[in-house]
């Protein structure tokens, strides 16, 4: 029997699949695969190499700016600057008007000590007590002081006889004008000794001094002890020569500061230091601040016959003085003569609008 007959043919003669196909089909698996491959790596790989990328450009920046964390911390800081600047102000404001508060509650616990201590002696509040309770919270146009001494009260009895008002007008000029006048002057250097008690006696009875919480110090100083100095100054070295080789300032025979300035001294006048004239220790407060300076030659002029040729002229001086004495020359005994002559009249006080 053949093998034909059978159904069975040798293996050379079984085709199921033609080489065709078998190509065709080889090559789609290949393309098929990459294909799948391609998509893989699409969908991790651009992920991973961004990431790796800025990172890399971070450490290259720092490595730029020479691994300086200081540099990280400075953007932090310019990108909240605007919010901090708004910060620091509000706080800047608050602290101000705190400061202000605390100034006026201690001027009122002040007078409050004065009163009650007044009180507790037995003696009547002065004029002056009475209208400080009772217009403390008004403001006032300008304070008026004049440095006086323990042994000057002929001096001041000369000035309440002249220009400076009394009794009733002192209080009219308080209350329409809106200007104080006092006599400045501190503590002797034994607490309720003599003098204090002495100048609180005169207080009482005119109710025009101001007594401030410092020691005054009598300094009677003679061109004999000093090598011709007038003035002497136990610092004079820091002015760079010898003598009193002062900076420029305004001299004491007249200077008027602003409110802003009168407050920056009363803020700060545990550190501002004092020399041994009154007038050149202003001078050095403000020689370093950002003030206007003003130099009006014409608030002061000589004593008679200069003043009087000025006040005929209709140029009024505010203060008369001579250059000899700093002042007035023997003042008690010539003020009255000085402002007879080159005084404008009480009516122009009062007429006078401010």
């Amino acid at each position: 029997m053949s093998l034909k007959s059978r159904g069975l043919l040798p293996c050379s003669s079984r085709r199921l699949v033609s080489h065709k196909w078998t190509v065709f089909l080889c090559i789609s698996c290949f393309c098929a695969g990459m294909l799948f491959t391609n998509r893989l790596w699409t969908v991790d790989e651009p992920k991973g190499i961004a990431r790796r990328t800025t990172m890399e450009a971070e450490n290259f920046k720092l490595v730029l700016e020479g691994c300086n964390p200081k540099s990280l911390q400075q953007k932090e800081v310019r990108r909240d600057s605007t919010e901090t600047d708004g910060k620091v102000s509000k706080t800047q404001n608050s602290l101000q008007t705190l400061d202000e508060t605390i100034l006026t509650l201690e001027s009122e616990l002040a007078a409050a000590r004065a009163a009650h201590q007044s009180i507790s002696s037995g003696a009547p509040l002065s004029d002056d007590m009475k209208n400080r309770q009772l217009s403390r919270k008004r403001r006032y146009l300008m304070v008026v002081g004049i440095n006086t001494a323990f042994s000057s009260r002929k001096r001041r009895d000369s000035v309440r006889s002249t220009w400076m008002p009394q009794g009733e007008k002192r209080k009219r000029l308080e209350e329409e004008k809106g200007i104080i006048i006092r006599f400045v002057i501190g503590h002797g250097a034994t607490s309720g000794g003599i003098l204090d008690r002495a100048v609180e006696a005169e207080g009482m009875m005119h109710g025009d001094i101001l007594r401030l919480q410092r020691l005054e110090k009598l300094l009677l100083d003679t061109g004999r002890n000093h090598e011709g100095v007038r003035y002497h100054e136990p610092e004079y070295w820091k002015f760079g020569e010898a003598g009193n080789r002062y900076f420029r300032h305004a001299t004491g025979q007249l200077y008027a500061i602003s409110n802003d300035l009168a407050t920056y001294i009363s803020r700060n006048q545990h550190v501002l230091h004092k020399f041994a004239n009154e007038d050149v220790s202003l001078g050095s407060w403000f020689i370093g601040l950002d003030v206007e300076h003003i130099d009006d030659r014409r608030l002061c002029c000589g004593t008679p016959p200069d003043c009087e040729w000025k006040a005929q002229a209709g140029n009024i001086c505010v203060a008369s003085f001579d250059w000899t004495c700093s002042g007035i020359c023997n003042s008690a005994n010539r003020i009255k003569e000085v402002h007879r002559r080159c005084g404008e009249g009480e009516k122009v006080l009062w007429s006078a609008k401010f």
